[in-house]
């Protein structure tokens, strides 16, 4: 299953919640990071059980400190 991950195909050998791919990229105990999919951004609670489906746009971002 193909992903887009800030605009970066990525290949998922079965369908993974929102938190399973935070693990691979070794993201999810990280604070600051929200996540959008297809432009929506999803609430940090429901990162488990959201599901991503093919074809899906994950973006992440970082907060940043500085002005």
């Amino acid at each position: 299953m193909t992903i887009f991950l800030n605009n970066q195909a990525k290949e998922l050998s079965e369908p993974s919640s929102v938190s399973a791919v935070l693990q691979l990229l070794h993201l999810e105990q990280q604070r600051g990071i929200a996540v959008a999919i297809n432009d929506q951004v999803v609430p940090r609670s429901n990162w488990d059980s959201y599901l991503l489906q093919p074809n899906d746009r994950l973006t992440l971002i970082r907060a940043t400190q500085g002005g």
